[in-house]
């Protein structure tokens, strides 16, 4: 007990001397002994590093779960190592309402059908999800706080253990400048004809005791030097470890994109293919007409309507044979026979590239500019494209009509 009080009292008079060091060296009344510029812009990379992965890692949480109660509940689970219980992703709980809803509404309607078929691609983009936020903490998040919670510990422990260190090294340096300084004060030459000879024998004593003070001031030095260059050392290669850290994270950010490029492409496959399902379904509730605005929800307007984005695409005749609905277009489609009308065609913009299947078809390319229209009994999902002298069939979710 008395070993521990002494230890405690011993402590807390190196913290004192220590913040009164630290104090004057602020005021500029004490000196201080500088890092090589090398060192300093090494702590500088790694005060930067550790300041945007705090923020990036705070950022990426918040992309991946926004809701700020239930990351602190993750974060919680975490902290006391147990398995964070699984959630059902925003999609997937929209899937399932609509799915709820279908059946209410009755699933053989056109309102219950479509709200199945857009409740299934809602469960689909919602496993998505899950995979993206399970990929993106395992790939990128983990890395970013096991660098937060471990190297960088690690660096600031050694940082501050540098620092006193540093602190103890100047204070040698002041207690050996002020031995010496009171060592060449006693050693002065005394006048011997004001001063009696008892004065100068306590001088020359006065003398040989800071002489001693001198030195130990001087191994105090050595060791508090040797001390501090040694934990210089340490701190240094810690801190030139920071490159290595910046390799790691940029691997991590590559997987992380790649996970995020895979979702979003998946949610895009998903979505196109939701499109064609009610475009088909549209065509069936309303034959003969096609929403040029793919966004659009509203139904087609009257033919006595003025011409919009959303108007009826002109149907032309086939020529040299009356219009038979079951096998016009459908069956074997004759380009040659077929010609525009001398009026009412409709341009359309090509949202994405597309290869024909076969000499029926017309090849697109995303961005340019086509002319189209509808024969009687064509599939809602297809009109007839031209572009200079081609022609051939071209499906609707590929295309934006204009007025």
């Amino acid at each position: 007990m008395d070993f521990n009080m002494k230890k405690l009292a011993s402590d807390a008079g190196v913290f004192f001397s220590r913040a009164v060091q630290f104090t004057e060296e602020k005021l500029g009344q004490a000196e201080k002994t500088e890092l090589d510029a090398h060192f300093e812009n090494l702590l500088a990379k790694a005060d930067c590093t550790k300041n945007w992965t705090e923020k990036i890692l705070h950022q990426t949480e918040v992309l991946l779960q926004p809701n700020p109660s239930v990351r602190v509940e993750e974060f919680l689970y975490e902290k006391l190592d147990r398995k964070v219980p699984s959630r059902v992703t925003n999609g997937e709980l929209l899937a399932q309402y609509m799915v709820e809803a279908a059946n209410d509404f009755g699933p053989g309607t056109p309102y219950g059908k479509t709200l199945l078929k857009v409740g299934e691609t809602q469960k689909r983009l919602g496993g998505a999800e899950r995979d993206f936020m399970h990929s993106a903490s395992i790939n990128f998040l983990n890395p970013l706080r096991n660098f937060l919670e471990g190297d960088w510990r690690t660096i600031s422990k050694e940082r501050r253990i540098l620092e006193n260190r540093r602190l103890d090294l100047d204070a040698c340096k002041a207690r050996l400048k002020k031995a010496k300084a009171a060592e060449a004060k006693a050693s002065a030459v005394p006048d011997f004809q004001e001063t009696r000879p008892r004065n100068y024998i306590l001088s020359a004593s006065a003398s040989a005791l800071w002489s001693d003070e001198v030195e130990k001031a001087e191994h105090e030095l050595r060791v508090a030097q040797t001390d501090f260059d040694r934990q210089a050392e340490v701190t240094r290669l810690l801190l030139e470890g920071i490159s290595s850290t910046h390799v790691n994270h940029l691997r991590c950010l590559h997987e992380f994109v790649e996970s995020q490029t895979t979702y979003y492409a998946q949610g895009y496959q998903y979505m196109l293919d939701l499109q064609k399902q009610l475009g088909s379904s549209r065509g069936e509730m309303f034959p003969g007409t096609f929403v040029g605005n793919a966004e659009s929800t509203s139904p087609p307007p009257a033919t006595t309507s003025p011409p919009t984005v959303a108007a009826t695409i002109p149907v032309v005749p086939t020529v040299g044979r009356a219009p038979n609905p079951a096998t016009a277009v459908e069956g074997a489609l004759n380009l040659n026979d077929v010609k525009p009308p001398a009026s009412g065609t409709r341009k359309a913009r090509v949202l994405y590239d597309y290869e024909a299947a076969d000499s029926s078809e017309l090849a697109l390319l995303a961005d340019e500019m086509i002319t189209v229209y509808s024969l009687p009994g064509m599939d809602p999902d297809w009109l007839i494209g031209e572009r200079g002298n081609q022609k051939g069939k071209v499906p609707v979710t590929y295309l934006e009509l204009l007025s």
